[in-house]
């Protein structure tokens, strides 16, 4: 039997995420601010109307892979194969900064170096979902400096899984090169059947198209094969996010694929995305904030916005990008999201760092998140937006 009190929390969720998304549109202030906002608001930091629930979970989780597959059939695929490499070395600096001045700042407030290391880590991945509902809703995704992005935010995601399984081996004494040839191995082979399975479908659905026409049955096999890859992503130890994002990116040339993404993104918007977005506020918690961990905290937020426009621009300035487009570059990486909660949880789990750092996380998390859109907003000023399926 259902629970009542989910159907409440969610009506709640649609209609204040809706209601504060208008509002900070009539301010002219991304729309995504006000559905964080939202959260923040109806979660136990402010008003306490709505806590932690798994169901609500699960289905933000089904928001951010639902956003990252329509980003991938919204992704200009030469745009995007043009950038692979400017992409790699835009998530490198931008991992190489982030860790670098998290460790400072953390190992400074006479945290272990392994811990201050650790704690680098967390703040050096960047939140994909966050920053694809910004660029989507100013109509950048398509843009050179967002195919960038995009590109840059699935490394980073990959590098930062990578560093992560080495220093877990490391404290766990269990690291060796096999290991780290198994985690690269793995990689490479969900990569490879990824590109596969993408060019496949991608002439499976050409010839349908052409055979039968649109048909709406389509929709549902192109979702299917969504969270089919993403289900792979997850098996080959990636984050669920980058098997949609690729699965979208099978469908971005296909003959349908307008159709497609009116219908998913519709989907998306009018249900998972807002209940996406308020989750994280309503996990946002403050409880356990010393005084000390509130400077750490600050100086890690300082931190964490400065090392990603700093580091990812200037990849993005040497890949010969222009001065407003590597800007733009370090603004879209600021976010953090999901991968950061993922690398703290583990390493609280296992003891690397301590669980009274972990509200810290969240805050860092949120004001990265709630800048984000802003730095976006700023950074694209002045450029009219593409108009999109």
């Amino acid at each position: 039997m259902i629970d009542t009190h989910l159907l409440l929390v969610i009506a709640l969720i649609l209609l204040s995420t809706k209601i504060f998304a208008v509002f900070m549109k009539r301010i002219h202030l991304p729309q995504v601010i006000g559905a964080l906002a939202a959260g923040v608001l109806l979660g136990p930091s402010v008003f306490n109307l709505v806590g932690p629930n798994e169901t609500i979970s699960v289905i933000a989780e089904f928001g951010v892979i639902l956003l990252l597959f329509s980003a991938g059939m919204e992704t200009d695929y030469r745009q995007l194969r043009n950038s692979l490499k400017p992409s790699l070395l835009i998530a490198a600096l931008g991992i190489a900064a982030a860790l670098g001045g998290g460790f400072a700042v953390a190992f400074l407030f006479g945290n272990p170096s392994f811990e201050s290391f650790f704690i680098g880590v967390v703040i050096a991945s960047t939140s994909t979902s966050i920053t694809v509902e910004a660029l989507s809703e100013m109509g950048k995704l398509k843009t050179k400096a967002g195919a960038a992005i995009l590109g840059a935010s699935i490394f980073d995601d990959i590098l930062v899984i990578i560093i992560l399984a080495v220093i877990m081996g490391m404290g766990g004494g269990g690291f060796s090169v096999v290991s780290l040839a198994v985690i690269l191995l793995k990689i490479a082979a969900f990569f490879a059947f990824a590109i596969a399975a993408g060019l496949c479908v991608n002439k499976l659905f050409n010839f349908m198209y052409g055979r039968f026409g649109e048909k709406r049955r389509f929709t549902v096999f192109a979702i299917a094969y969504c969270f089919l890859m993403a289900y792979f992503a997850e098996l080959f130890g990636l984050a669920g996010i980058t098997g949609a994002y690729l699965a979208g990116i099978a469908f971005c040339s296909t003959r349908c694929v307008e159709s497609l993404e009116t219908k998913t993104h519709g989907l998306s918007y009018m249900f998972f995305t807002p209940v996406f977005l308020a989750n994280i506020g309503i996990h946002t918690s403050f409880d356990g904030m010393t005084g000390s961990l509130m400077l750490l905290t600050v100086l890690l937020a300082v931190v964490a916005i400065i090392s990603k426009v700093i580091g990812c621009g200037l990849g993005a300035k040497i890949c010969k990008f222009t001065n407003r487009e590597s800007i733009q570059i370090g603004a879209g990486m600021v976010a953090r999201g999901e991968v950061s909660f993922i690398v703290a949880t583990k390493g609280i789990a296992v003891g690397y760092i301590s669980s009274l750092v972990f509200p810290g996380v969240i805050v860092v998390v949120l004001v990265t998140v709630l800048i984000a859109p802003l730095l976006l907003k700023a950074a694209f000023s002045g450029e009219a937006a593409q108009t999109q399926p």
